[in-house]
């Protein structure tokens, strides 16, 4: 029979707070759940850089136009190099931790104002890699509400690039371009969008337009001024990558215990310590990751 310690009810405490943290992360995700996710569960250091692999491109020879022998290839896989340039944390302490542990609302109410946090951050530099679609053209019109010539244009752009077809195409953008989406008569009349219109008229979700699923962010950047440019994305899974790596484990006897927190191609660690100051367990959540463009084609920017 086990024996009941100390140590074991400490470990057993920051397991239960990492499986409630990173579903709520998870949750709280819009890009970070659209890109391509790559997680190992190895030990890296912030600064380190990572090589994502690309598939390489290849061609069809017709045997009988030929020698009747095939001709072998040589492809090279390309490569993106992400460097994990991001350690993020959200800190929080709890005075009594076994009466939030036993009450699930008490957690929530502390889990959850941190784990939006660090979502926050990863969204924002997600969206902020806008720039680096440089292959497609930009296509809208800067301080003008979306069209759908715009959304038209920015998928016929994705297609010439020779996006796979069976690779879903997404589309990112502000509250201000999402509710003009949803005021397009085409888009939101029964007439004319059938039980898609309903839904964006009555529950207010778009939904797929044109080939795109539609999702919208409070954290879409926006630069200058008169008029506002609004950079929303439109792009394939495989344009983005994010990249997350195991942060090392404290040092023991130092007086922290940590665990890791792992789902969807998605980690962190979870640290609690005690602070003596304030008599209270202290947790810190913490990530570390970058993100980076794998394949440039793949994605185009759409101003508003």
């Amino acid at each position: 029979m086990a024996v009941i310690t100390s140590a074991n009810v400490a470990t057993a405490i920051v397991k239960l707070v990492a499986a409630e943290a990173l579903p709520v992360l998870v949750g709280n995700l819009v890009m970070g759940n659209l890109v391509n996710r790559d997680y190992e569960p190895a030990l890296a250091q912030a600064g380190d850089t990572i090589n994502v692999p690309i598939p390489p491109d290849m061609v069809a020879n017709n045997i009988i136009d030929g020698s009747g022998l095939v001709q072998p290839q040589n492809p090279s896989l390309g490569n993106a190099q992400i460097v994990l340039n991001t350690h993020v944390e959200a800190t929080f302490q709890i005075p009594d931790v076994i009466k939030v542990l036993a009450t699930p609302d008490l957690m929530k109410v502390y889990m959850g104002p941190a784990m939006a946090a660090i979502a926050q951050r990863i969204e924002s530099d997600l969206l902020s890699l806008y720039g680096g679609f440089t292959m497609n053209g930009t296509v809208g019109t800067p301080g003008t509400a979306i069209t759908e010539a715009t959304i038209d244009a920015a998928e016929t752009a994705l297609f010439l690039a020779k996006s796979p077809s069976t690779e879903q195409k997404f589309i990112v953008v502000d509250a201000a371009a999402y509710s003009a989406w949803r005021q397009i008569p085409r888009f939101s009349e029964f007439q004319t969008a059938g039980d898609a219109g309903l839904r964006a008229l009555i529950d207010g979700t778009v939904g797929r337009v044109k080939d795109f699923f539609v999702f919208r962010s409070q954290w879409v950047p926006k630069t200058g001024s008169n008029p506002t440019t609004t950079h929303n994305m439109a792009f394939t899974k495989n344009a983005i990558g994010l990249v997350v790596r195991r942060l090392p484990q404290p040092l023991p006897g130092t007086g922290a215990i940590a665990e890791y927190a792992e789902l969807g191609n998605f980690g962190m660690r979870v640290v609690m310590s005690y602070q003596p100051n304030t008599l209270a367990q202290q947790f810190t959540v913490d990530a570390l990751y970058g993100c980076g463009i794998l394949r440039n084609q793949l994605g185009v920017q759409v101003q508003t």
